[in-house]
């Protein structure tokens, strides 16, 4: 039986934190640390994780967190400028779609 191949870290750490980080590495780090870092966020991907295709129209967000529609608006755009969500428009409404390969980026450089 052969190991998995190890997952590589985002373009600022891809060896994670298995090695020194000079300082524009630990700055995109945290910032990407800093969008996952909140609970409402967190909750957020959980859910989009746990929908078919990783993707869920805004309104279904809002009802899953429980929270007003600009404040669910806010949330998502930090995990889109940190490159976790993609988004697309249809009709009235916006679909968030999770970046699964940068999640799992993410869950490489702790481990």
């Amino acid at each position: 039986m052969t190991a998995a191949p190890a997952l590589a870290g985002p373009a600022c750490c891809p060896s994670g934190l298995r090695r020194p980080l000079d300082s524009g590495s630990a700055v995109e780090l945290a910032r990407l640390l800093k969008a996952v870092a909140d609970p409402t966020r967190l909750r957020i991907l959980a859910f989009l994780r746990s929908q078919p295709e990783c993707s869920a129209c805004v309104c279904d967000l809002t009802a899953a967190v429980g929270l007003s529609q600009p404040t669910v608006s806010h949330h998502l755009r930090i995990l889109t400028d940190a490159e976790l969500l993609d988004h697309e428009k249809r009709g009235y409404w916006t679909w968030y779609s999770l970046r699964v390969a940068r999640l799992n980026e993410l869950s490489a450089v702790l481990a």
